[in-house]
């Protein structure tokens, strides 16, 4: 057991309990557990409520993924909410404006797939829910038609993207008022997102992609030079389709598939298995040395491979068989970094996301990430609906060789990613965390913090991170992202190994945030985790 003192403990409670990373999303969560919502009615809420409050990281206008335990059927179900691209948009739409890649902001990214997170809410609460879909969305429906107080975290994110909101007239009416970003504690309205929601509440998935939400956001992308139309939305459905999972020392655990990079976790624990982590020092250069060598490997794979499986041939037994890894593994050298020299040039640890876990007292669990990819996604609000439009389909390849090329109907390159671990046939973890391409890496470290070192969810959660790769355009893809809580022996002996080290301070809100829910198999305990480096809490009842 590695002696770790965080700056806060882990929440305990005996029944429901709700981890994301605002406090009073959580609180609506709970607050749906406590009036007999589900689990799934939990992580609805928290994930509406955070669409108003964290409006830079996630939306309406934003995708989302599931991983649902049902506690009763002893069954763990995945649920794709993926936005599909528009049946206008095509490699060649592209070229016929003289693009050759994607735009990361603007009207085209923003347009390009149809939103998919809240036909997954629907979608999920016609199977899981027991309050009706309005009681869920209550709390997010009053914070956007009433105001929230701002948190410093976001009043920073919209003054650093405020040249970008003030392009977007629509964003400037509710971000920039007056032209100025707000200060924290200032109150924030979103009248015509609350419209909105309340809309959805009462009329579902028809009201979103059937009704005059659907109508305003294929009038804001016509008028405006867009790809999606109203057609597009009628045909956006959430899927459900079939987890994968890996065990590593006794653990199950499971992701959310292709098109998300999921099996990049999965693949990285299975590189790791052979080597005695738990004897290395648990901040040391062995570890980091090793970790960040895996990364690379399963990385390297998902960028050749993973793609939306209906339009590409994802080779996911090949990847996750142990044949593969044992394969792969002997490219790991112990003594220096591994080069980054074969992987593709495109891609970058730049997003922003949202990650709810939910556990009723009846033991079942919601894993859910949901977002809008970029901060504020593409910049846009679109029209009167006060949706802000990802930009998730700017992950799209132009080239027309690659799986992860744009084509209509078809879904990109996800990085969003949930997970569900369990112990002995019973569930042990609900986690997860933001962090675009560096969502693997963090899961990878918390589970090995966890499951090697003895950490418990609140102390894995608090560890100092690294992320291997580039957040900007001219970093190098080696580049090795570290939290300033690192030794400096640690650090200069990674240097002479050959990683190029970028050193951030002791804590960096870059490096993620993450949030877990451990359940205790003897008393049932929930544990909950909550990441300093976000504005959550782990709340339970």
């Amino acid at each position: 057991m590695i002696e770790m003192h965080t700056g806060r403990p882990p929440t305990l409670a005996p029944r429901g309990m709700v981890s994301c990373p605002h406090a009073l999303a959580s609180e609506a969560g709970v607050e749906i557990l406590k009036a007999g919502g589900s689990a799934v009615d939990a992580a609805i809420a928290a994930s509406a409520a955070l669409s108003v409050i964290y409006p830079h990281m996630t939306g309406l206008g934003g995708d989302a993924f599931w991983l649902i335990y049902d506690a009763r059927q002893k069954r763990v179900r995945y649920l794709d909410g993926a936005g599909c691209a528009a049946a206008s948009a095509s490699i060649e739409a592209f070229r016929a404006r003289g693009m050759e890649e994607i735009p990361f902001r603007g009207v085209l990214p923003a347009t390009l797939t149809v939103p998919g997170a809240v036909a997954s809410w629907c979608e999920a609460h016609a199977q899981h829910g027991r309050l009706p879909l309005a009681r869920d969305l209550a709390a997010a429906a009053g914070y956007a038609r009433e105001g929230f107080p701002v948190t410093e975290r976001l009043a920073n994110w919209i003054a650093a993207t405020a040249a970008e909101l003030a392009q977007n007239k629509e964003a400037a009416a509710i971000f920039l008022k007056g032209g100025k970003a707000p200060r924290a504690g200032q109150s924030l309205v979103n009248a015509d997102l609350a419209r909105s929601i309340e809309a959805v509440g009462a009329g579902g998935r028809e009201a979103y992609y059937e009704g005059d939400i659907s109508k305003e956001l294929a009038r804001y992308a016509a008028a405006n030079g867009g790809f999606f139309a109203e057609a597009d939305f009628r045909a956006q459905r959430a899927q459900w389709r079939e987890p994968i999972f890996t065990d590593y020392r006794g653990v199950r655990l499971y992701q959310t598939p292709p098109p998300t990079q999921g099996i990049s976790v999965l693949q990285m624990l299975n590189l790791l298995e052979p080597h005695e982590l738990g004897s290395m020092d648990y901040l040391g250069a062995d570890l980091v040395h090793l970790m960040v060598q895996a990364k690379q490997l399963a990385y390297h794979d998902r960028d050749r491979w993973v793609a939306d499986p209906a339009f590409a041939d994802v080779p996911v037994e090949r990847l996750l068989s142990r044949a593969y890894a044992e394969e792969r593994r002997t490219l790991i050298d112990p003594a220096r970094a591994l080069p980054w020299d074969k992987v593709p040039s495109y891609g970058s640890l730049a997003g922003d996301t949202v990650y709810i876990g939910a556990v009723d007292a009846e033991g079942n669990a919601a894993s859910l990430i949901h977002s809008l990819y970029g901060v504020f996604g593409s910049g846009v609000v679109a029209g009167r609906s006060g949706i802000v439009l990802q930009n998730r389909g700017a992950y799209f390849s132009l080239d027309p060789a690659h799986p992860n090329r744009l084509a209509p109907g078809k879904r990109p390159l996800h990085t969003l990613i949930a997970s569900l671990a369990f112990r002995n046939d019973q569930l042990w973890q609900v986690f997860g965390c933001m962090g675009a391409d560096g969502q693997p890496q963090i899961q990878l470290q918390a589970y090995v913090a966890m499951i090697d070192f003895g950490l418990n969810v609140q102390q894995a959660i608090e560890s100092p991170r690294w992320l291997s790769g580039r957040f900007a355009l001219g970093e190098p893809r080696d580049l090795l992202n570290i939290e300033g809580r690192y030794a400096e022996d640690t650090l200069k002996e990674l240097e002479r190994r050959g990683h190029v080290l970028k050193r951030w301070g002791a804590w960096n809100e870059l490096a993620g945030h993450a949030h877990g829910i451990t359940i205790d198999p003897v008393s049932g305990t929930r544990w909950g985790g909550s990441d300093p480096r976000s504005d959550g809490a782990a709340i339970g009842y």
